[in-house]
């Protein structure tokens, strides 16, 4: 399969109706998509990207980095200093060639995003995540991802009750639920805890079941090559 876009950054230009918005960030062509809550919850509005900028952050990202699913993060630790002695750098005016900050994650197969995008003032309301439903369904059937990995308890809640048949069945505990796999309705589904709330153990546990799920054949593929004339394979997604 071939990228539609080779933009990491809001590749699909959504553009929703508010003043602050972190929309969805990575591979266009994506095996694996990570779905958060919202900026207010998780991050992502002084980069634009999500995950990005809260406490638990570096070891969050970098849980997904050493499972396999992001090349490389910025790993600074929460609370460094953000603003060193001026006299330790060259004047920026000075400098002959200024470079902007890189991306804190370089995505490999892996694309970000919230059901939310949207910063709300305060907690959103049933109503809005209904409005902000289209914005992440379209990146969700854009991307197309072989699984799913929703973090915290209502990002799991929508992707079982949305996506998959087991809902009714499932006891919404994201301690158990931590690093399981679930299987949807097309997509495999990876549940994560909420980093916030992570103990000591949450990181190695999620880094085990990523390398886990990646030495089986994970792909959601099925094979439509026998409706059409020759014998060459049509995989989709």
């Amino acid at each position: 399969m071939q990228n539609v876009t080779d933009r990491t950054r809001n590749p699909f230009g959504m553009q929703p109706d508010c003043p602050s918005f972190v929309p969805g960030y990575g591979d266009a062509n994506a095996d694996f998509h990570v779905i958060g809550d919202h900026p207010g919850v998780h991050g992502g509005l002084e980069d634009g990207v999500p995950f990005t900028g809260e406490p638990w952050s570096p070891r969050f990202l970098g849980a997904l980095t050493d499972g396999g699913l992001l090349a490389s993060v910025d790993r600074g630790e929460p609370g460094e200093d953000d603003d060193p002695d001026p006299d330790d750098d060259p004047d920026p005016v000075d400098d002959p060639d200024p470079v902007d900050d890189p991306d804190p994650v370089d995505v490999d197969r892996t694309f970000l995003s919230y059901l939310h995008m949207c910063l709300p003032d305060g907690e959103p309301t049933p109503a809005s995540y209904d409005d902000m439903e289209r914005y992440f369904d379209a990146e969700l059937r854009a991307i197309a991802a072989h699984v799913l990995l929703p973090v915290g308890a209502r990002a799991t809640d929508h992707v079982l009750r949305q996506y998959t048949a087991r809902a009714w069945k499932t006891d919404l505990d994201m301690d158990a639920l931590h690093g399981e796999e679930l299987l949807g309705a097309g997509w495999l589904v990876l549940p994560i805890k909420d980093p916030a709330t992570w103990d000591a153990g949450d990181d190695d546990e999620l880094i085990e079941a990523l390398r886990r799920l990646q030495s089986t054949d994970f792909r959601r593929e099925s094979d439509l090559g026998r409706f059409i004339a020759g014998n060459d394979p049509y995989l989709v997604r």
